[in-house]
């Protein structure tokens, strides 16, 4: 288990927090089972362990004995009713505020005997590098090798505060937005490309931004503060509008829905945790 942990993380320390061990205690066993096969199973860098051949030939002749393995504990787990082991979610921090950390909460008092490990960042995770059972990300996938599966959609709305407007002035159409000052969000795939549609009818609008972040947190701070115009899920933005701190613009326009995704390493076997979670999570999110 510990040699196929680090094989599938590529790394001591992804390895120690999937198997929830200290780094120390792989590297023993990993040096113990090379010492017994009298031959390097790892290639070690500053950045990164790779198999060797002969440790990616005996990984791939247990692969399928360890799956096998692990198929048998979920089989009894299941037939105990009881999850076990530990499940490491990963996703972006308003994400999470807003909508996963209760449905976490809810799901381990449902599960007593089950560790959830909830990692937040408004990055994109490597789920093999840092051993992510399962990673819930919005929007657009640009990953085709990762296995999803869509839980939901959320609406997207063009943004921005009064005291902005009082200063700018009101676009009245999409396309004046080129003409106002636009903050970019650089986690989307096309930041500065737009559609909007009412009616049937559809106008492209190519913005051009003088401030950029990675963050929506840090978007929607700004957006409040008065910097701009931008775009941000309807979701995260409903108690600023209900407040006044943020105004809609085009409210007969739409753009474009995103998705609400549960992302899975890819080639690897489902856990049931992670399957029941993610039957749990999509009944939260309808």
């Amino acid at each position: 288990m510990v040699f196929d942990a680090v094989a599938e993380s590529g790394g001591f320390t992804a390895a120690a927090d999937r198997l929830g061990v200290a780094k120390a205690k792989v590297s023993v066993q990993v040096a113990r089972l090379e010492a017994q096969l009298d031959t390097a199973l790892f290639v070690r860098t500053t950045r990164k362990v790779g198999l060797t051949d002969a440790g990616r030939r005996l990984h791939e002749e247990c692969k399928p004995l360890l799956q096998g393995i692990q198929e048998a504990i979920d089989r009894a787990g299941r037939e105990e009713g009881v999850l076990t082991g530990t499940l490491r979610i990963a996703t972006s921090v308003d994400h999470a505020v807003q909508a996963l950390a209760p449905a976490v909460a809810e799901f381990a008092a449902l599960h007593p005997a089950l560790q959830i490990d909830l990692r937040t960042g408004d990055r994109v995770v490597d789920l093999v590098e840092e051993g992510i059972d399962l990673a819930i990300r919005l929007g657009w996938l640009r990953d085709s090798s990762l296995r999803a599966v869509k839980l939901g959609e959320f609406d997207q709305v063009a943004v921005t505060s009064p005291a902005y407007l009082k200063r700018a002035g009101r676009p009245k159409q999409p396309e004046d937005l080129a003409a106002h000052n636009w903050i970019a969000l650089m986690l989307l795939p096309t930041p500065f490309t737009w559609k909007f549609t009412k009616r049937g009818e559809t106008r492209t609008v190519q913005v051009k931004s003088r401030l950029r972040v990675d963050s929506p947190g840090a978007l929607r701070t700004m957006l409040r503060q008065g910097a701009g115009v931008s775009v941000l899920d309807a979701y995260s933005t409903r108690e600023d509008l209900e407040s006044g701190k943020l105004v809609r613009l085009f409210p007969d326009w739409a753009l474009p829905r995103g998705g609400i995704h549960a992302v899975f390493p890819p080639g690897r076997h489902m856990p049931p945790r992670v399957r029941q979670f993610v039957d749990f999570y999509r009944t939260r999110l309808t």
